[in-house]
C-alpha cells in the first residue's frame, strides 16, 4: 500500500512539473496579436532560417565555383519539401538536371531577376508585410521585388499579363492567411539547384501564426506541365526583433551586367 502511494505521489509530481513546463512554453509563445479587424496582425519584418534557397530538398555540402573556397561552398541542409520528393514529369526532370548543371550562369537570381513566388519568401533576406483589410503588401529587398495581395476581390481576376511575381489574391481561413498566386512568366526557379516550373504554375500559400513572432509558412505548387501532382513546402518564418529592423533595397542589377552583357562588348569580359 505504501509503495502504491509513493507511485501515485510520483505520478502527481510529474504531471505538476509537466503542467508548469507546458504553461511556460505557452507563455513564451504568447498570444497572436490582432489587427483592427480581428484577424492576426502579420505586420512586420520576417525572415527564414535555413538553406531552402540553395536547394528545397535534402542536400549535402558541395563545392562552389572554382577559387571561391569555403566562402562559395554550398552548405548542407535539410529539405523543406513535404515528403522530400518533387514529382517531376520525366522530361521536366531532365530540364531540372540541365538547370543544375548550368546554375552558376543560368539561375535567375544570379542575373538579378525578380525571384518569383514562393522563392521570394525564403531568400536569405528579410521581407516586410504591410497589412490592410483590402490589400496586403509584401516588400522584398532583392531586386526591389514586391507584390500586392488583393483581399477585396470576391471573384479573383486573371493577371492582365504574365510576370515574375504573378498576381495574388487572398482570404482568411480562420487565423490562416491563404494566398493564391498565378500568372507567372515561367522563367523563375525555386532554388539554386535548378528546381523550376512553367508559366502554368499555381501557388497556394498559407501563413499561419504560431505566436507573436513565428509564422508557419506553407506553399503548394500545382503545374500540370511540369509535375505529376501538387507538392508542398513548409517552413517557419521568424519576426526580426532587432531594434529598427528594416528591409534594405538590394539593387543588384549593376553586379550582374557583366554576366549578362559582357559577351557583347568589343573586348569580351568573359
Amino acid at each position: 500500500m505504501k509503495k502504491r502511494y509513493s507511485q501515485l505521489l510520483a505520478s502527481a509530481a510529474s504531471l505538476f512539473v509537466l503542467s508548469l513546463v507546458t504553461a511556460g512554453s505557452a507563455s513564451a509563445q504568447g498570444a497572436v496579436p490582432r489587427a483592427f479587424d480581428g484577424h492576426p496582425d502579420l505586420n512586420g519584418v520576417w525572415q527564414t532560417i535555413g538553406t531552402a534557397n540553395w536547394d528545397l530538398q535534402d542536400h549535402p555540402a558541395a563545392a562552389g565555383p572554382v577559387d571561391t573556397g569555403a566562402i562559395g561552398a554550398i552548405p548542407p541542409g535539410q529539405g523543406v519539401v513535404v515528403g522530400n520528393t518533387i514529382p517531376y514529369k520525366p522530361e521536366a526532370l531532365a530540364q531540372k538536371q540541365k538547370n543544375f548543371e548550368n546554375r552558376w550562369t543560368d539561375d535567375p537570381e544570379i542575373k538579378c531577376f525578380m525571384p518569383g513566388v514562393p522563392r521570394a519568401t525564403y531568400l536569405p533576406h528579410p521581407f516586410r508585410i504591410i497589412q490592410g483589410d483590402k490589400k496586403i503588401m509584401m516588400v522584398y529587398g532583392f531586386a526591389e521585388a514586391n507584390r500586392t495581395v488583393h483581399m477585396d476581390k470576391a471573384n479573383p481576376e486573371r493577371a492582365p499579363i504574365d510576370s515574375w511575381m504573378g498576381r495574388s489574391h487572398g482570404k482568411w481561413d480562420g487565423d490562416t492567411l491563404v494566398v493564391d498566386a498565378e500568372g507567372f512568366n515561367g522563367q523563375s526557379w525555386f532554388d539554386r539547384a535548378g528546381n523550376y516550373a512553367s508559366y502554368a504554375l499555381q501557388v497556394q500559400e498559407r501563413y499561419t501564426p504560431m505566436g507573436p513572432n513565428v509564422i508557419m509558412y506553407e506553399a503548394t505548387m500545382t503545374d500540370p506541365n511540369t509535375f505529376t501532382e501538387p507538392w508542398t513546402i513548409r517552413m517557419p518564418l521568424y519576426r526580426r526583433l532587432d531594434e529598427n529592423a528594416q528591409v534594405l533595397e538590394f539593387k543588384c542589377v549593376e553586379y550582374s551586367e557583366d554576366l549578362l552583357y559582357g559577351h557583347l562588348r568589343k573586348v569580351p569580359t568573359r
